[in-house]
């Protein structure tokens, strides 16, 4: 037996157990996260998107057409899960991949005329609800300052896990 193994408890205490629920940023924001995204499914679901979908098209909504790596910097993705997303949508003709004409070996991203449609749509959905769900909040400014602040540190290596 390895010197590990021997000091390694058989079971982890529950109090642990309920120190992680009770205080773990992790889990409060996964958790709140998935609430913030049913919430906007529901809402956004007649104009036909998910809250996902609707970022990711929004994400898209530029002057010029980005490319695959700004994208995925933005929303926080690696370009495989990216791509994935991309798939339901351009089926539905809401996404376009165009060649980059500065590099044709380079790809963008581009809305379709339904794309737009969809947002358009989309919009004052997501404009509503996001109002309402910022008067339960005491500081709606320092929340999402402080998970840009997050959300830079992770990207940035400075937050393990």
């Amino acid at each position: 037996m390895s010197t590990f193994q021997m000091h390694t408890p058989a079971n982890l205490a529950f109090e642990t157990t309920l120190l992680v629920r009770d205080t773990c940023l992790c889990l409060h924001a996964q958790r709140a996260a998935r609430a913030l995204a049913r919430r906007f499914d529901i809402a956004l679901k007649p104009a036909g998107i998910t809250s996902g979908q609707f970022s990711l098209l929004m994400s898209l909504n530029r002057l010029k057409p980005p490319n695959l790596g700004s994208v995925a910097a933005l929303l926080a993705m690696d370009r495989t899960t990216l791509t994935a997303n991309l798939k339901p949508l351009e089926r539905r003709g809401l996404v376009e991949t165009v060649t980059d004409p500065t590099d044709r070996r380079a790809r963008l991203l581009r809305l379709t005329p339904a794309g737009q449609a969809a947002l358009v749509e989309a919009a004052p959905i997501w404009r509503r609800l996001h109002a309402e769900i910022e008067t339960v909040l005491s500081d709606p400014d320092r929340l999402r300052s402080e998970l840009n602040l997050l959300s830079m540190s992770a990207n940035q290596g400075g937050l393990a896990g």
